[in-house]
C-alpha cells in the first residue's frame, strides 16, 4: 500500500521473505514508494512472492505482468538457504578430508553441544545437544596427503586414494561434494586436484573446495563453511532459477540481484554458486535499508530492531558503518563468512505465551505463519503476542492488512483467558498486558547486551523500529533501553525488502596469513612483514575488481574497503580492524594497533588489553562495492490535517482502560504531530504511542517518537 506511482518510467522492486509474511517495496524514478504484504507459503516460497506482486500491481491499477515489465531492478532477500539448513533439507553431501581429520566436522571444536542454545537455557543440561549432522560419518572419506602451515608438501597427494574415496561416495549416494584438506589455503594444489578428479568421475556434481569457498584459518569453521556451501547449493540454485524463470515468463526484463549476508547484492547466478553467503540474507536487508535511511537524514549511530512474526533481530551501525563479523553460527554450525553482526532471539508477533511453574513465559517458540496466532483463524490454539495486542485494542480486528485480513478477537480473548488469565487469577486484559511487557523486556535485555555489553551508550543512538510487529512494541523496549528517539521508517512495514532494493553490488575476497609482531618490551607492530601484507592485499583487491567488472562495474566505479583480523598472540578470538587506504607502512601499523586495542577494550573492558603479549594478524579481507542507481524516498506531499477517530484501549503500562486517538499514516502530512496515547494505522503495520509521548511525521515520511 502507499502512494500511486508514476504511470510511466522505470520501477525498482525489493522482496523479502520472512517467516510469516513476504514483504514488497516498489519505488518509481521520483522516489514515490508503495509497499505490499502477502502471507509466506512454506514449501512454496515463490507463491508468496507473486502474491505480493499481485497485491502491489492491483494497488497501482496494473496487471502483474504489466508491472513486472516496467521493473528494471529486482532485489531479493531470501530465507531459502537458512530454511534448508534449519529443516535439514539440503543435498546429500560427501566430504573428503586429510587422512586422520575426517571427524573435524563431528567434533566441532567441542562447540556444537551449546551452539544456538539461548543464554537463558545454557544452565539446563537437558537443552544441550549436538546439531543433527549435515554429513553423516558414512559420507566422509579421508585421503592420503599432507601440507604444513607454510604450504610445504610433506606427503604428496595419493590420487588412487582420491579415486577410491570419490567412487565410494558416489556409490553411497552423494549428490554434491565438499573438499577440505589441512592447510589448503596456504597451498591449494592438492584440493584443486581432488576437485578435478571429482569432476572427471562425476561431471554434473556440484563441488566446493575450501581453498575457494573459505581460505581462512580455522580447520573446523573452514570445513563447515565448505560443506554447507555444497549442502545448500542445489536447493538454492533451483529456487533462484525457478523464481527468475517465472519472473521472465511474466514480463520481467531487468536485473535480478540477491542480497547476501554481508549487506550487498550479487547477480542471482553468482549467489547460486556460493549459497553459504545467503544464510543471513533476510535480516541483512533491514540493516542496509536502515543504513540508507540514516545516510539520508544524517544519523551516524543507529540501533536497528526488526520484530517480525517469529524473531527479533538487532544490529548496530556505528559511525555510519554496520558492524560486521567474520564468523557466525547458524543451524548449530560455525561459519567463516562475513556477515552483518545481527543478534536474534525468538521474540515476535507469533511468540507463544504459556505458564511454566506458575510464571508467564513468552517465546522463543512461535506459531509461525501456519497455523499462526489464534486470531488469524487458521487453526492456531496457543495464545501469542499478536493475540495480546488485539485484546488490548492496539490492533483493530477489522483493519489488519488494510482490511484484507480479519482478526478473530473472540478467539484471541478466549485463548488468553483459558491459558493465562484464569490460571493466574487476573483479568484477560491484565494478562494480555503481561504478555506484552514480558516480550518487551526480553527484547530490551537483548538490546542492552548489544549496546552496553559492547561499550556503547544507548543515549548516543537513534533506534529504528520496523518489521510487522516492531512499530507496535518499540516504545516498550526503546523506553526500557533509554534511547532518546525512536524512528519508524516510511518503509517499516517492508523494511528488509527496501534494503534488498537499496543495497549496492558487493564482491569480497579474503585469505588467511598469520603474521606476528611485538612482544615483551617491543612495540606491538615491531617486526611486521609489510611486504607480505601489501602483497596479500594487492591479490585480494585484484580478485574483487575482476569480479566487479564481471558484474558490470569498472575499476574506477568500484570502492574498496580493507580489514585485518587481529588478536593478541596465542589468543583464539579475533577482532576485525579497518585498514586505511594506501600501502601499509609502519605508521599504518601503529594506527592499526591503536584501533585494535581501542576495540578490544570496548568489547572486553577497560584495562583488558595485554600489549606485552604482542599481536597476530590472521586474516586479510577486501570488499568492493559498486553503487547502484536508486532514488531517495520522495517527501510526502502536503495535505490537510487528517481526521481521527477514537477507540478504547487497555493501556499496557497504566493497566487501565483509556481513550486513544486513531490516525491513518497515509493521510498524515509532513510535520504532523500525534500525542499519546494514540495508534497510527498503516495497511501493513500499526504504531502505538504511549501516554506522554509525542510522534511527528518528518519530511521524508518517517515517524519519529521522542522519549525524552
Amino acid at each position: 500500500m502507499g502512494e500511486t506511482l508514476n504511470g510511466v518510467g522505470e520501477l525498482y522492486l525489493g522482496i523479502d521473505i520472512g517467516g510469516t509474511f513476504t514483504d514488497l517495496v516498489l519505488m518509481d524514478e521520483g522516489g514515490n514508494i508503495s509497499t505490499a504484504k502477502a502471507p509466506t507459503t512454506p514449501g512454496e516460497l515463490e507463491k508468496g512472492v507473486f502474491d505480493a506482486v499481485a497485491v502491489a500491481a492491483q494497488a497501482q491499477g496494473l496487471g502483474a505482468e504489466e508491472l513486472l515489465g516496467r521493473v528494471t531492478a529486482f532485489g531479493h532477500g531470501t530465507t531459502q538457504a537458512t530454511n534448508a539448513l534449519i529443516e535439514r533439507t539440503g543435498a546429500t553431501t560427501g566430504l573428503i578430508a586429510t587422512r586422520g581429520f575426517g571427524d573435524t566436522l563431528a567434533l566441532q571444536r567441542l562447540m556444537g553441544f551449546t551452539a544456538g542454545i539461548p543464554v537463558e537455557h545454557l544452565g539446563r543440561y537437558s537443552r544441550r545437544r549436538y546439531p543433527d549432522p549435515i554429513v553423516p560419518r558414512r559420507l566422509v572419506r579421508e585421503v592420503r596427503e599432507r601440507v604444513d602451515q607454510a604450504g610445504r608438501v610433506l606427503v604428496p597427494l595419493d590420487e588412487e586414494s582420491v579415486r577410491t574415496a570419490v567412487r565410494e561416495l558416489i556409490e553411497a549416494g552423494a549428490q554434491t561434494f565438499a573438499v577440505a584438506l589441512l592447510w589448503s589455503f596456504r597451498n591449494p594444489a592438492h584440493e584443486e586436484r581432488v576437485g578435478a578428479v571429482i569432476r572427471e568421475m562425476q561431471p554434473d556434481a556440484f563441488v566446493s573446495l575450501s581453498c575457494q569457498v573459505s581460505p581462512i584459518i580455522g580447520e573446523y569453521e573452514r570445513t563447515a563453511t565448505t560443506v554447507l556451501n555444497s549442502y545448500l547449493a542445489p536447493k538454492v540454485a533451483n529456487y533462484l532459477d525457478r523464481i527468475e524463470n517465472l519472473l521472465r515468463d511474466r514480463g520481467f526484463r531487468g536485473k535480478f540481484n540477491v542480497l547476501n549476508s554481508a549487506g550487498g547484492v550479487v547477480p542471482a547466478h553468482e549467489a547460486a554458486r556460493k549459497p553459504v553467503l545467503l544464510v543471513a540474507s533476510g535480516p541483512a536487508g533491514g540493516v542496509m535499508g536502515s543504513l540508507q535511511l540514516a545516510q539520508e537524514i544524517g544519523h551516524h549511530n543507529i540501533i536497528t530492531t526488526d520484530m517480525g512474526g517469529t524473531s527479533f533481530d538487532v544490529a548496530l551501525v556505528v559511525d555510519g558503518k554496520p558492524l560486521v563479523s567474520g564468523t557466525h553460527e547458524v543451524g548449530g554450525f560455525h561459519l567463516n563468512t562475513p556477515v552483518i553482526d545481527i543478534r536474534a532471539i525468538g521474540a515476535g508477533g507469533g511468540s507463544i505465551a504459556r505458564l511454566q511453574a506458575g510464571l508467564l513465559r513468552v517465546g522463543p517458540d512461535s506459531a509461525g505463519a501456519l497455523p499462526g496466532p489464534v486470531c488469524y483463524g487458521r487453526g492456531g490454539t496457543l495464545a501469542t503476542v499478536t493475540d495480546a495486542d488485539l485484546v488490548l485494542g492496539i490492533l483493530d480486528p477489522g483493519h489488519f492488512l488494510g482490511g484484507r485480513m480479519k482478526l478473530d478477537l473472540e478467539g484471541a480473548t478466549a485463548a488468553i483467558r483459558a491459558q493465562i488469565a484464569e490460571p493466574l487469577g487476573m483479568s484477560v486484559e491484565a494478562a494480555a498486558a503481561g504478555i506484552r511487557r514480558v516480550v518487551d523486556g526480553h527484547m530490551a535485555d537483548t538490546l542492552r547486551e548489544v549496546t552496553m555489553g559492547r561499550g556503547h551508550d544507548p543515549r548516543d543512538f537513534v533506534l529504528l523500529a520496523y518489521g510487522g510487529a516492531g512499530p507496535a512494541h518499540c516504545i516498550g523496549y526503546g523506553a526500557d533501553l533509554g534511547v532518546p528517539r525512536i524512528l519508524i521508517p516510511a518503509t517499516s512495514m517492508a523494511h528488509s525488502a527496501y534494503g534488498a532494493l537499496a543495497s549496492d553490488i558487493q564482491q569480497s575476497a579474503e585469505r588467511s596469513l598469520v603474521l606476528r609482531a611485538g612482544g615483551g618490551t617491543r612495540d606491538p607492530w615491531d617486526g611486521l612483514d609489510y611486504q607480505s601484507i601489501n602483497a596479500v592485499f594487492a591479490e585480494l583487491e585484484e580478485r574483487c575488481l575482476v569480479a566487479m567488472q564481471q558484474s558490470g562495474f569498472s575499476r574506477a566505479e568500484s570502492q574498496l574497503a580493507r580489514t585485518i583480523d587481529m588478536r593478541y598472540r596465542r589468543q583464539t578470538h579475533d577482532l576485525m580492524v579497518p585498514v586505511p587506504d594506501g600501502p601499509v607502512t609502519a605508521a599504518t601499523a601503529r594506527k592499526l594497533v591503536e584501533l585494535f586495542e581501542e576495540s578490544y577494550e570496548a568489547v572486553y573492558g577497560i584495562g583488558a588489553g595485554f600489549r606485552f603479549a604482542g599481536i597476530e594478524l590472521t586474516t586479510f579481507r577486501v570488499v568492493a562495492v559498486g553503487r547502484t542507481q536508486k532514488p531517495s524516498i520522495r517527501k510526502p506531499s502536503a495535505v490537510s490535517a487528517p481526521k481521527s477517530r477514537r477507540r478504547r484501549i487497555f493501556e499496557p503500562t497504566t493497566l487501565a482502560w483509556t481513550e486513544a486517538e486513531i490516525f491513518q499514516w497515509l493521510d498524515m502530512p509532513a510535520g504532523f504531530r500525534v500525542s499519546g496515547p494514540a495508534v497510527v494505522e498503516h495497511p501493513e503495520t500499526t504504531v502505538y504511542i504511549g501516554p506522554g509521548q509525542t510522534a511527528r511525521l518528518d519530511e521524508a515520511g518517517n515517524l519519529s517518537i521522542d522519549l525524552t
